[in-house]
């Protein structure tokens, strides 16, 4: 096949990676790709989110299948600008990345499938907002209703943070995200992350893993998109994983069949696992990132048949995804002041040296100027290893760190912390 990715981050390249291994992958194309990507697949100068340039891109270079790899395409229709030309894609229509596109969305789908999750109200207006904040008890969540780049998500341990994030919120300090805001429940317990793919009615699981959301040790710090992963997360054991597929991810894909919005791609939960058993924080209609690039590592198999079996409503026929033995534990690398206003420019040394004993640096925000590899956004490398446990897949992702020389970056050192001080008992 002659594979269309789209997309130009850590995830992305994590995917592209996968792709070209598979046998059934022909050529690999990725719009628009980043450095690390081009070792893979021929980059082409089209934007992840330009919908008309991406069409007649597929029209014009005989591509068999398109892969998507962030949300904000889908949300914005690419999936069925494309199925309209008989394009299979791995991604779901417009109506189903609602799923992510609104939480409110998410929140009502649980009520009417029985889904368990966290209390909530949908808001439209701050006033609304504050005086529904009146029934809930603190901490409280208070989320952007839509697409904010992971960092809508405010914990307010106070009534009086709470109140300034609805505020700052429908002030638009996610922009039209926040036109709309959902009031949460708090939920105690750890968090963890599921995956399964669908093609509209059969689903299969596909591994788990444990991110590190706040920017610094400790978890300390705001939110950001992900600072760091491994996979998979013991935590979610067995049982559990089959409590979610069968409490959780079965009972969303069978409604948005049955309401005829079948979801096609990748189904991410973000979990708690509380006291009550496992409970939906969130839905993502996309790989996580960088959840992606630790579930790559570990993967193997014909990656490209197994995503088309999904798009083509065949996950039936094909066997179900494999991984290796063992762990994968990712480092993010990002640019001074991320999440706030990344340092761009700052050059980047070392990749291969770092590359060395099977580690890879995955490519997430970086662009080439003057010959050299520079950072171009707030999170730009994901430096991932392998390991019999998490403690090793850490030791050595930490060791690739190490040989990087970028002056401008910084990374958490603890990422994998919870498992590791569980190994060590």
């Amino acid at each position: 096949m002659n594979i269309l990715l789209v997309g130009s981050g850590g995830r992305e390249h994590a995917l592209s990676w996968q792709l070209a291994q598979s046998p059934s992958c022909a050529k690999l194309y990725a719009a628009p790709g980043n450095p690390g990507i081009e070792v893979y697949a021929e980059c082409v100068p089209i934007a992840a989110d330009d919908v008309d340039g991406l069409v007649a891109f597929v029209r014009t270079h005989a591509i068999d299948f398109v892969v998507v790899g962030p949300e904000a395409p889908l949300v914005a229709g690419l999936g069925d600008r494309l199925r309209a030309i008989d394009i299979p894609v791995f991604g779901p229509s417009a109506a189903a990345a609602q799923l992510e596109g609104s939480k409110g969305f998410t929140k009502d789908l649980c009520t009417r499938a029985a889904i368990p999750t966290a209390g909530y109200v949908r808001c439209t207006s701050a006033e609304a907002a504050l005086a529904a904040l009146a029934d809930f008890a603190i901490p409280v969540v208070i989320k952007a209703d839509g697409l904010a780049a992971g960092k809508g998500v405010i914990i307010a341990e106070t009534r009086a943070e709470a109140e300034a994030a609805i505020a700052d919120m429908f002030a638009g300090a996610f922009g039209g995200a926040g036109a709309e805001v959902v009031i949460e429940e708090f939920m105690t317990g750890e968090e963890a992350s599921f995956f399964a793919l669908s093609d509209g009615t059969n689903v299969i699981a596909f591994g788990s893993a444990q991110d590190h959301k706040r920017v610094g040790d400790g978890d300390t710090g705001p939110n950001t998109g992900g600072m760091g992963a491994y996979s998979p997360a013991p935590v979610l054991t067995k049982e559990l994983e089959a409590e979610v597929m069968d409490r959780i991810i079965r009972p969303t894909v069978a409604t948005l069949a049955a309401e005829g919005t079948p979801y096609v791609g990748v189904l991410f939960a973000g979990l708690m696992l509380t006291g009550e058993g496992p409970k939906l924080i969130e839905y993502n209609c996309r790989f996580g990132d960088p959840e992606c690039q630790v579930l790559m590592m570990r993967l193997t198999g014909d990656f490209a048949a197994l995503l088309h079996a999904a798009a083509t409503g065949r996950l039936a026929d094909v066997p179900a995804p494999t991984f290796t033995g063992g762990y994968a534990l990712t480092v993010v690398m990002a640019a001074n002041g991320y999440p706030g206003t990344p340092e761009k420019g700052g050059a980047i040394r070392n990749i291969a040296a770092a590359e060395a004993g099977g580690v890879r640096v995955f490519h997430a925000g970086t662009a080439r100027a003057d010959g050299a590899i520079v950072a171009a956004g707030g999170r730009v490398l994901n430096v991932t290893a392998t390991g019999k446990s998490v403690t090793e897949a850490q030791t050595r992702a930490y060791a690739a760190v190490d040989k990087l020389d970028f002056a401008s970056g910084f990374c958490r050192r603890d990422i994998g912390w919870r498992e590791v001080a569980r190994e060590a008992r």
